[in-house]
């Protein structure tokens, strides 16, 4: 009789839901997005830009003291990634005496305005991190360090590896920037936009 009563309790637990024996497993939770971190790194105004088609010149010198000494109305210094950079805003094929030049991208699109802001930033974030959809008043310019950066426009994607650049848009071009490789992201990015606007507004892709 006690094994036929055992065997039968056994059935009603096996048939009981689990969430009535403490075996209930809570469904899984959406993984968080992850964070594409944008850091200012160097900014300034100018009223008036260079004449003519520009590019961005990327060089390093050794000691940020130099890179602020070699500094010109068009150009900011920075220290990034274990490294002191300085950019410069300039025409085609220029050079700074003491710099080692990395990389010249341009000509970036044209853009006129009361008054420009060049701004230099640092971003980065882990595979699959993204910003939202957005536009700026003037053009974004990029070069990677590390990992895979996607830029999406209207126009499509296109993505760049370590060492390798982007010129941008014109001004108002609706894009949204991903870490899309397999390891981290890092990158720098240089604008030129009008400085009497929202330096970022909300944007939407088709």
């Amino acid at each position: 009789m006690k094994l036929r009563l055992f065997g039968a309790c056994r059935i009603v637990i096996a048939a009981l839901p689990l969430s009535l024996i403490g075996l209930s497993v809570a469904p899984s939770a959406a993984a968080p997005p992850q964070k594409f971190v944008i850091q200012k790194v160097a900014e300034k105004t100018l009223h008036q830009l260079p004449a003519g088609p520009l590019y961005w010149r990327i060089e390093n010198l050794p000691t940020l003291a130099a890179a602020r000494a070699a500094e010109g109305k068009a150009s900011l210094a920075a220290q990034v990634a274990g490294k002191v950079w300085l950019f410069t805003l300039d025409h085609k094929n220029g050079a700074t005496a003491g710099a080692t030049e990395v990389v010249e991208i341009g000509p970036v699109p044209p853009i006129s305005a009361p008054e420009y802001l060049l701004r230099i930033n640092s971003v980065s974030g882990p595979p699959g991190a993204t910003t939202p959809v957005h536009s700026h008043p003037g053009s974004e310019t990029f070069y990677v360090l590390a990992g895979q950066l996607s830029q999406r426009t209207p126009g499509g994607a296109k993505h760049i590896d370590p060492g390798q650049s982007m010129s941008g848009h014109a001004p108002g071009t609706p894009m949204e920037v991903a870490s899309s490789g397999t390891s981290d992201l890092r990158a720098l990015v240089m604008f030129v936009v009008d400085a009497t606007k929202p330096f970022s507004s909300p944007a939407t892709l088709p």
